[in-house]
């Protein structure tokens, strides 16, 4: 496997201990990232660690501390750490086992490892915990040490693989009845309730599959990048003009006519028909060349 871990440890059940190796499973680095300028001459703009009495200080001249008091710190070693850190904090430690959906998909902090066995010895306890789990329709709720804290975790069979997905405190997530009283209590007809039931099962996806959707945004952001690059300038394509509907039934019966004439002819759903995309100008760019020459006068 091309892919190196991430972390190694092994999942402790009771007296059952199995080696794994964890492996992020999210991509990263396909985004683009866009870098600070200075807006006068478009040279990149740097950060630097100073010191008040000492001025700016390398990476070795840095250390960690915790402020006990006001301006008094005590020094941090990462060694000092290291060697408080139990044999346990390297497991992923199954509290117990709860259904599927035990768990509020709120609780998901979105940081999720592929677990492999770790060595010839990890292969069977590895198997014998996923297919217990396939079986018995569970998942595991457990509790590990990731970057130097705490934190619980969803341990899930998923196929022939076991999946750690990475939870947040209940302490770290907003109680809903804050919000719900920010949202009015309304009165709804039969009819609209029959219509919205109706334009909901007229746009259901009996065969949804999440890698038909691409990330649009990047291949956009590229296409811009490369017209600037080009000297040519950015216009927007016209937008269409939504429709002016007032009445809410009104908007019901025309979506629901829609999404069923779109399933009829069997196109594919559209978050927005109206997106804007990006087109370069017909037009000469003119501006985008005299600027250029602008910054490179200024430079020179």
């Amino acid at each position: 496997m091309a892919a190196r871990a991430t972390w190694k440890g092994f999942i402790k059940l009771s007296l059952v201990s199995v080696p794994v190796r964890g492996f992020t499973a999210h991509e990263s680095g396909s985004e683009i990232r866009l870098n600070q300028l200075h807006a006068g001459c478009n040279a990149r703009v740097k950060y630097s660690k100073r010191c008040p009495e000492h001025g700016e200080l390398a990476a070795n001249d840095i250390v960690s501390g915790y402020e006990y008091a006001k301006d008094q710190y005590v020094v941090i070693d990462p060694e000092e750490i290291a060697r408080m850190r139990k044999q346990s904090d390297k497991a992923i430690a199954i509290v117990g086992f709860v259904g599927p959906d035990a768990v509020d998909p709120i609780y998901q902090s979105g940081k999720t490892y592929y677990l492999l066995p770790d060595g010839i010895a990890g292969n069977k306890p590895y198997a014998l915990l996923r297919d217990g789990m396939q079986e018995g329709n569970v998942v595991a709720f457990t509790q590990v040490v990731f970057s130097g804290r705490e934190q619980l975790a969803l341990l899930r069979p998923d196929g022939e693989l076991l999946v750690l997905s990475v939870l947040q405190y209940a302490a770290q997530v907003k109680e809903k009845d804050e919000f719900v009283a920010e949202v009015p209590r309304e009165k709804l007809g039969k009819e609209e309730l029959a219509l919205a039931r109706t334009l909901i099962d007229a746009t259901r996806l009996e065969d949804f599959d999440i890698a038909a959707y691409k990330d649009d945004y990047v291949q956009r952001m590229k296409e811009l990048i490369q017209l600037k690059i080009e000297g040519k300038e950015v216009v927007a394509a016209p937008e269409v003009e939504e429709p002016k509907i007032i009445n809410l039934m009104e908007a019901l019966k025309r979506s629901v006519a829609e999404a069923q004439a779109a399933a009829a002819t069997g196109a594919p759903p559209q978050a927005d028909a109206s997106e804007k995309k990006m087109a370069p100008s017909e037009t000469e760019p003119r501006k985008a060349t005299a600027q250029r020459a602008a910054r490179k006068r200024k430079s020179g």
